[in-house]
C-alpha cells in the first residue's frame, strides 16, 4: 500500500466518500497513520485529482461539523455502560 502515493490517496478518498468514513476509520482500514491520511488527502490529492479532492473535502467537512456529537455519544456510552 505504501508504493504508489497517488493511488493510495485516490483509494483513501474513494473509501471515505463511499462509506462516509472518518479519517480515523480510514487510517485503521488502510493500516496507516491519521497524519498520513491527512497528508494524502489535503496536500497530495488536490495536485492530481481536484474533483475527487472536492468530493472528499465535503465529507471531511461534514465529519468535522459532527464530531462534537460523536464525542458526546462516546462519553455517554463510557459512563453509562451501554
Amino acid at each position: 500500500m505504501k508504493g504508489n502515493i497517488e493511488e493510495r490517496a485516490c483509494q483513501l478518498a474513494l473509501y471515505i466518500i463511499e462509506n462516509k468514513a472518518t479519517v480515523r476509520a480510514a487510517a485503521q482500514k488502510f493500516g496507516i497513520s491519521k497524519s498520513t491520511v491527512h497528508k494524502d488527502l489535503q496536500d497530495r490529492l488536490p495536485a492530481f485529482n481536484k474533483p475527487l479532492y472536492l468530493q472528499v473535502k465535503a465529507v471531511l467537512d461534514e465529519n468535522k461539523a459532527e464530531r462534537h456529537i460523536r464525542g458526546g455519544i462516546a462519553t455517554r456510552k463510557k459512563y453509562k455502560g451501554d
